[in-house]
């Protein structure tokens, strides 16, 4: 059995990553695995002879005098090599800990050992493809192993060793025509994980297992049936004389009064066919707010709410964290479905097609892998459930459902779509979750993406107006057409033009592809040209960056723009436009010779010919973009470019979107619908919804307005500074005014001992204020984070945050909302600018001019509500439930010196504000945070 091998798995503290340049290894553990359990441990601190670096201290709690009296590697190396003598080497990150512990060994005067190696990250990267993260702490949370002392070389080896004895578990529970599968593709990873698999395949002897589907050598989940609503068996106002009930089905359940007013306000407006404005304070529980009373009518009225959120990842916590508790709250069977465009849902025939093609790019190996591992498990096939490699997320392209051929509507193909099944639970549901570019793409194209609906909730309200102008309006790049025509690909490499190529020649079929790979080539050329003229152009108009999103723009008007250089780009657009629809005829004419040739292709190759065509077919779409872009005047739209101005000299992307969708929304959506409930904890400025009534185009329909405010006792949580004495941004360089927000920060940061979320409005000021305090912090007491410096993954940008106890985060854009750091995670929150929108940002500038000959003023009625918002969703990150406390610290004087810093102020709750010096200030955060901590 492959149980009884022996494993030993390692784990290394050390002083750094390069025992090349001189660090040494500070604790050395091991676990021995036998028969399936843990038969030896073995561990020791070792005395490196060099100074630990207080990075290295801070993150493992392993200091200088722990390690001065224990013995030297030399002293141990002799033990290390009997352990490993005859065993898989498993470590997490098998590659580091293994050539450190070679180097070790060499510098030591051993031979270097080659063991089998079996690495924890890869094997569970494969086997538990849902994972959040792969780090040891998360897979340790996932899996309920405790894990006592991260980063300490004797608790991650047992931890390790846990994780390799449940993977091994779930490994020999997997069908046998999964692990075939799976043996191929382990033939291609990094560590010996195919002998394990081939150990497993030998002793199972049967593939009957009743939980599973099998189709074309895939081991799919047996559906489940979809669930029909019951019928009613309480009514709403029932169910509310009930309420008190709730608290013996959940033990956190405490009575809100905001809650119910939210809920009796949904109800009587969804009842009373009216339209709402809902702006519900952090901490109501507004969700469950909305659902109650639509999970009521939809049962009542056999008519489905939806419920629209602004990103696919609020749909998912909706489905798998508050639909559960619902359920278990309604005093009937309630049926809810997630529903999301076709391109996030898997196609087992493009898979299946897919996985017979050999390709040696390991991150297509291991996304294979992982889905054979999903394919057991999911029941919706969502790629949001699933954590794909990088690489993996490019592959998904050619995986999804998007553009199916009519083999994707016969047997058995149809029977196993998971997009079909969504719709099928989506038009059984009485709650459909769906998101705010899909609901919006489904008024705008009239393609009955949903299910007709009447009543929907549209929470996270304060996006809507802007998802819907840009789904009103368009996108064109060089990005997406290289990623297009790489897909469609030349004769001489793996794309879908080699794959028709090849079947013609195997069928004698006369298909003139040599002339559609010149055509191709010449496309690529082409546009290659024409978006580095753009850019070039784009250089040339305007030079000055855009600080907020690090691009130079530049707004245009085809009938204004009358330069030789702008003919130029022009012709060129023509000359993509005419290929385009050359290659469009070519493929039309061509392509009428292979219907007579249908019965003689097998399925595959029939897949391979429409991938090819429905590829091409986005020329149609491309062409009309490029006309809409260069040729076609747009009186009620604003066209701009942006450019990287140190990246690629084809990184353009040109833009269109309406001036205002006011109207347009309140013709095609909210004239339409019953019902339509619109929630935020952000709708109003200065305690008024004037400002998203009119950007919706609201004001014909006299909606409810209703404010609920917060529960949270802000006087006692909470406590504001806004120092007088911090410089006016325009009175100082942009580099004396970063060295002075440096400074600040670290000062806060001394008090709270890191812990501190910094909001910028500007990437160029956030960078200049990282370095600055990067060369502050010398003695790197803080971890210091910069979005967009360390990394641009806002993801990986919250998971370092949490890892570090005295961790500084430097966010801007996304980090203003849609975080959610409760608990200590944040201690305090740092407001460098008020988050006005860039003025020069080209909609901007024309939204003012639009404005100005309304007779309205765009600063009041358009920027400062704007930002009044912004400010309102930042100020929300900090106290997230009623056990959180912390302090704010706004370091921005116009809060104070401008007659509109009155509006921000007024946004605030009930809090306490000091305003004062920064010196008094922070002498009275001092004392003020110490009383707290005490």
């Amino acid at each position: 059995m492959m149980m009884n091998k022996r494993f030993v798995v390692v784990d290394l503290e050390t002083t750094g990553h390069s025992p090349k340049q001189g660090d040494q290894i500070i604790q050395f553990a091991a676990v021995v695995v036998e028969n399936g359990r843990i038969v030896e441990r073995f561990s020791t601190f070792l005395n490196p002879n060099i100074p630990i670096p207080p990075f290295i201290s801070q993150l493992t709690n392993i200091h200088q005098k722990m390690v001065e009296d224990a013995p030297t590697f030399e002293d141990i190396s002799e033990k290390i090599i009997e352990l490993l003598e005859d065993a898989y080497f498993v470590a997490h990150n098998v590659a580091f800990d293994l050539n450190f512990l070679q180097e070790s060994l060499a510098q030591s005067g051993y031979d270097k050992l080659y063991p089998s190696t079996v690495d924890t990250v890869e094997l569970a990267r494969m086997l538990l493809p849902t994972v959040e993260g792969y780090k040891l702490n998360q897979l340790a949370e996932y899996l309920n192993l405790n894990h006592d002392q991260p980063h300490q070389a004797d608790s991650d080896a047992e931890v390790t060793a846990k994780i390799l004895l449940l993977l091994m578990e779930k490994l020999n529970s997997l069908p046998l025509a999964t692990l075939k599968q799976l043996y191929t593709l382990s033939l291609h990873l990094k560590s010996e994980i195919g002998e394990l698999i081939q150990g497993i395949m030998n002793e199972k002897q049967d593939d009957y297992h009743e939980g599973y589907d099998f189709v074309h050598g895939l081991a799919l989940r047996k559906q489940r049936p979809v669930v029909k609503p019951s019928e009613v068996l309480v009514t709403y106002e029932e169910f509310q004389e009930q309420r008190e009930t709730l608290a013996s089905v959940f033990s956190s359940f405490e009575k809100r009064t905001g809650q119910e007013k939210m809920m009796n306000a949904v109800h009587e407006s969804l009842m009373d066919n009216e339209h709402a404005l809902i702006e519900a304070g952090t901490g109501i529980g507004k969700t469950i707010a909305y659902l109650i009373p639509s999970a009521f009518y939809a049962q009542q009225h056999k008519k489905p709410v939806v419920v629209s959120t602004h990103t696919v990842t609020l749909q998912q916590q909706l489905m798998e964290r508050d639909i559960p508790m619902l359920k278990k709250l309604m005093p009937f069977e309630l049926s809810a479905a997630i529903l999301k465009g076709r391109e996030h849902y898997l196609s087992i025939r493009k898979f299946n097609q897919f996985l017979k093609e050999r390709n040696h790019n390991y991150d297509v190996i291991l996304t294979k892998a992982k889905l054979l591992i999903w394919l057991t498990e999911t029941d919706t096939g969502d790629v949001d459930e699933i954590n794909l490699p990088s690489g993996g997320k490019l592959f998904w392209e050619q995986l999804n459902e998007s553009n199916p051929s009519h083999l994707d509507f016969k047997h058995p193909w149809n029977q196993y779509s998971f997009y079909n099944r969504a719709q099928e639970r989506a038009a059984q549901a009485q709650i459909i979750i769906t998101n705010h570019r899909l609901l919006l793409l489904d008024v705008v194209s009239k393609r009955n993406l949903l299910p007709s609906y009447e009543q929907v909730v549209i929470d996270e309200a304060h996006h809507f107006d802007t998802i819907a102008s840009e789904e009103l309006g368009g996108r064109l790049d060089y990005f997406s057409i290289h990623a297009l025509l790489s897909r469609i690909g030349l004769l001489d490499d793996k794309g879908l033009l080699n794959k028709v190529h090849k079947l013609c020649q195997k069928h004698d079929i006369r298909l003139n592809t040599k002339k559609l790979e010149e055509m191709l080539e010449k496309l690529r050329i082409e546009c290659d040209d024409l978006f580095r003229l753009v850019h070039a152009y784009v250089m040339k108009k305007n030079k000055q960056t855009d600080s907020e999103i690090g691009r130079v723009s530049y707004r245009y008007n085809v009938q204004e723009e009358n330069t030789l250089h702008w003919h130029t780009i022009q012709e060129q657009a023509s000359r993509v436009r005419f290929l385009m629809n050359d290659i469009l005829s070519l493929l039309h004419a061509d392509f009428q010779v292979m219907d007579s040739y249908q019965e003689q292709l097998t399925k595959r190759e029939q897949s391979h010919i429409h991938e090819l065509t429905s590829a091409i077919e986005q020329f149609h779409h491309l062409s009309s973009e490029f006309a809409d872009f260069f040729f076609q005047p747009h009186l009620e739209e604003v066209t701009w470019i942006e450019i990287e101005p140190k990246g690629a000299a084809n990184a353009t992307f040109l833009y269109r979107q309406p001036l205002s969708v006011a109207d347009t929304l309140a013709d095609t959506f909210f004239a339409k619908k019953q019902s339509v409930i619109l929630t935020s904890a952000t709708l109003t400025v200065n305690h008024s919804f004037s400002y998203i009534i009119e950007q919706l185009g609201l004001y014909d329909f006299q909606p409810l307005q209703m404010t609920i405010p917060s529960p949270f006792d802000y006087r006692s949580q909470a406590k504001v500074y806004i120092p007088k004495d911090m410089p006016a941004v325009n009175d100082v360089t942009l580099e004396e005014y970063s060295a002075i927000m440096a400074e600040s920060i670290l000062d806060i940061a001394s008090i709270t001992k890191g812990r501190m979320l910094v909001l910028f409005t500007s990437y160029e000021m956030l960078k200049m204020t990282y370095q600055y305090m990067k060369e502050l912090n010398d003695l790197e007491e803080f971890v210091i984070l910069g979005q967009g410096v360390t990394t641009r993954n806002r993801n990986r940008l919250l998971k370092d945050f949490a890892q570090f106890s005295q961790s500084i985060l430097l966010g801007t854009n996304s980090l203003w909302e849609g975080i959610d750091l409760p608990g200590e995670l944040v201690s305090s929150l740092i407001i460098v600018r008020l988050p006005f929108a860039s003025p020069r940002h080209p909609f901007l500038k024309a939204k003012f001019e639009q404005l100005r000959k309304e007779g309205k003023n765009p600063f009041m009625d358009y920027s400062l509500p704007q930002a009044v918002i912004r400010f309102k969703q930042g100020f929300g990150r900090l106290i997230r439930t009623k056990q959180d406390k912390g302090s704010i610290f706004i370091l921005d004087n116009r809060m104070i010196t401008t007659m509109y810093g009155s509006h921000f102020l007024h946004s605030l709750p009930d809090v306490d504000i000091v305003s004062e010096s920064f010196s008094v200030a922070l002498h009275d955060f001092e004392a003020w945070w110490t009383s707290k901590k005490l």
